[in-house]
C-alpha cells in the first residue's frame, strides 16, 4: 500500500528527496524503510533531484518571476546539492532574466509614480526587487537607471 501511495505521490509532480522522505515518515515508515523506498524510486528514475532542480528553477522563474537568489535559497531549504542547484540555474536564460527584471522594475516604478519622495521611490523599488530574489548589484543598477528618469 505504501509503495503505491508513494509512487503516485512522486509521479503526480516532480519531488525532491526531502519531500519524499517527509511523506514516507507521514505514512509511518521507519528510517530503514524510508531509505529503501528512496533507493527504489531513484533506481526507477521516478525520483531525480537534478530534474527536480531544473523544473523548480525554470518554473519559479517563468511563473512567479523569482530571481536566482530566491530560487537558490528555496532549493537549499529543500536540501538540494550545490551541483543540482547549478544545473537548475542553467535553465534560466540570461536574456529573459534581464528582461523580466526590467519589466518588473518598470511596472513597480509606474505603481510608485504617486510617491512624492524620490528616495522613498528608490527604496521601495529596491526592496521589492530584492524580495523577489534578484541580485543586489543588478537591482542597484536598474534602480539607479529607472529612478533618474522622470516618470511623473
Amino acid at each position: 500500500m505504501i509503495d503505491a501511495a508513494i509512487l503516485h505521490y512522486c509521479k503526480y509532480q516532480e519531488r525532491c528527496h526531502q519531500e519524499v522522505r517527509n511523506k514516507l515518515y507521514e505514512l509511518g515508515c521507519t528510517t530503514p524503510e524510508v531509505e529503501q523506498h528512496i533507493t527504489q524510486l531513484i533506481e526507477q528514475d521516478v525520483l531525480n533531484e537534478e530534474r527536480f532542480a531544473k523544473l523548480y528553477a525554470g518554473g519559479k522563474f517563468r511563473m512567479k518571476h523569482w530571481g536566482k537568489e530566491k530560487i537558490k535559497q528555496q532549493l537549499k531549504l529543500r536540501k538540494i546539492s550545490d551541483y543540482c542547484i547549478r544545473k537548475g540555474m542553467q535553465e534560466i536564460d540570461p536574456e529573459q532574466y534581464d528582461a523580466t527584471l526590467r519589466r518588473l522594475a518598470e511596472r513597480k516604478v509606474a505603481e510608485l509614480a504617486k510617491e512624492k519622495s524620490k528616495m522613498a521611490r528608490q527604496m521601495k523599488l529596491y526592496r521589492y526587487l530584492v524580495q523577489k530574489g534578484y541580485e543586489r548589484d543588478l537591482v542597484a543598477d536598474i534602480v539607479k537607471e529607472l529612478t533618474t528618469k522622470d516618470y511623473n
